[in-house]
């Protein structure tokens, strides 16, 4: 018999990591931000901006995106990351919040439909706040 999994889409969305990142964090670096205003990324990182955030565009062609200078990897942003924010499919994404865990961000968060649990596992086992899954416009409806 296999052992349940240890970790619940509860879990991924546990409301104080949540509330923590919205009204805590201020600096989010949205990793796939592009400056194309038809992508999920530009417009939610526009919210971030419009509730008082500031975004750093994590993009390998660096652009300025919404006012603000774009970085090539997390590990070229020369400040401080609250919350590393990924646009990038699941398959893609745990390698961000290894790099987000190595940069000292204080929190990584998993755009809705991007899962994967054993990132979840590495990041929370460093410390580091997670949630996956899920949408800051979403959450701030609720």
């Amino acid at each position: 018999m296999a052992a349940p999994s240890t970790v619940s889409t509860t879990d991924w969305q546990d409301p104080d990591a949540v509330r923590f990142m919205l009204d805590e964090c201020e600096t989010w670096a949205v990793v796939g931000l592009s400056d194309d205003p038809s992508r999920t990324a530009y417009s939610i990182a526009s919210l971030l901006q419009q509730r008082g955030k500031r975004i750093v565009p994590v993009h390998p062609k660096a652009p300025t995106v919404l006012g603000e200078q774009g970085y090539a990897t997390l590990a070229d942003v020369p400040f401080p990351i609250d919350v590393v924010d990924v646009f990038r499919r699941s398959e893609a994404a745990g390698e961000f919040a290894d790099q987000a865990v190595a940069v000292g961000a204080r929190a990584v968060w998993f755009q809705l439909g991007v899962i994967d649990e054993e990132a979840f596992a590495r990041t929370t086992a460093a410390g580091v706040p997670m949630v996956m899954d899920t949408c800051p416009a979403m959450e701030w409806r609720r």
